[in-house]
């Protein structure tokens, strides 16, 4: 053991509370482009409503208390101060499950997950399939985050993790599952640190993105490489500012929520499977929790480090992930690399399952779906390994 986990319990302060909403009467929001929304971005029409309902009927103590529903602690490792949910499994054999969420989330996108796969029974489940979920907030984010504290690229969250899994709560081995950069940091314990790994499930490739990867590609690999062309021209443009310039972007998000709200719905309303809006795919409370935890903690510019570290370093995975490997692939995420290339990088690929709907933040959209596909795939590993 390194350190001592404290209880934790979130209570943002009530002055906090009072300053954002008189932040948000005061929104100064642009004229509407004369074309369709959303063409340019954030529609104005839909920022207009849901600052107003930020303001008026978003009940931040109703999302706090679900969160404090969960045992938390915070500790310190690596030089910061780690927040994690920490939630023992049913039964007597639970399998240690590292949950990790990327950008633009945090631990508010597991609430609904985290039940599911802790106390499978509850749901018609088995409880031998249940696991102890570790859900961190990731270093640099929300509750791990403090005003001058270290930035974390994704290799140091990826040790940070695998310390506080191993040396501070004590799994000889664990599993791992995460989306967005959960995932590359799944994928980057898998390659460094295979030896404490049972395996890991991840619901975003960590395949290089480069469209001249393939001199001769089959068809399918072909449209692969159109779509990513097409999305490094066109949806990429937050990764470069929040690569380049991380400082200059935090000034205004981190003084202006409605800002902050603008950046971050854009992704959940352009990376969701939705009829046009976001909350057809989340619910607009748990989007505002989320968005909220990064106004309160002042995280969004640590937030972006790994962009930047992304864009000034190496490629995050070293050689190949040899580890059992699961993947699931919802239609809406933002690149779905076909099998043939991801098997370049990950060579022990155990479950590779396309869902039929859900997007980026699966963990919210198809909560029951990606849940049975966890439960599913760690219990053919552990078949396999026993």
């Amino acid at each position: 053991m390194v350190a001592n986990p404290s209880p934790f319990s979130l209570q943002i302060p009530q002055a906090d509370l009072v300053d954002l909403k008189a932040r948000i009467s005061r929104s100064r929001l642009p004229d509407e482009a004369p074309e369709a929304a959303w063409r340019y971005g954030t529609s104005v029409v839909y920022m207009r409503d849901l600052l107003e309902y930020w303001q008026h009927d978003f009940d931040w103590r109703d999302q706090e208390a679900a969160l404090n529903s969960f045992p938390q602690f915070r500790f310190p490792l690596h030089g910061i101060d780690l927040h994690i949910l920490h939630v023992q499994g049913e039964g007597p054999a639970a399998t240690p499950l590292l949950l990790s969420h990327g950008w633009p989330g945090s631990v508010f996108e597991f609430l609904d997950l985290i039940p599911r796969l802790t106390h499978p029974t509850s749901f018609g489940g088995k409880a031998e399939d249940a696991f102890t979920v570790v859900a961190p907030s990731l270093p640099g984010y929300g509750l791990s985050f403090q005003p001058k504290q270290m930035r974390f690229g994704l290799e140091a969250m990826a040790d940070c993790l695998a310390t506080l899994m191993t040396e501070v709560l004590g799994y000889k081995r664990f599993a791992a599952q995460g989306g967005d950069w959960g995932a590359f940091i799944s994928s980057r314990l898998g390659a460094v640190h295979a030896e404490k790994l049972l395996g890991i499930h991840i619901n975003l490739l960590a395949v290089r993105r480069d469209p001249t990867m393939v001199s001769d590609p089959t068809e399918e690999e072909r449209q692969y490489l159109g779509a990513l062309t097409e999305f490094l021209k066109e949806e990429t443009g937050y990764q470069w500012i929040q690569g380049a310039r991380p400082q200059t972007l935090s000034v205004g998000l981190t003084d202006s929520p409605a800002w902050l709200a603008a950046w971050i719905a854009e992704k959940f309303r352009m990376w969701t499977d939705n009829d046009g809006t976001p909350e057809t795919a989340v619910s607009r409370d748990r989007m505002l929790a989320n968005i909220s935890l990064y106004w309160f903690t002042g995280c969004i510019g640590s937030s972006f480090h790994p962009y930047y570290a992304r864009m000034h370093g190496p490629w995050p995975i070293p050689g190949t992930i040899d580890v059992p490997m699961g993947y699931c692939q919802f239609p809406k995420e933002i690149l779905r690399p076909p099998r043939s290339l991801a098997a370049r990088t990950y060579t022990n690929i155990r479950r590779w399952t396309e869902m039929p709907r859900g997007g980026h933040f699966a963990a919210m959209e198809q909560t029951e779906g990606l849940a049975n596909e966890i439960i599913a795939f760690f219990r053919s590993v552990r078949t396999a390994q026993s």
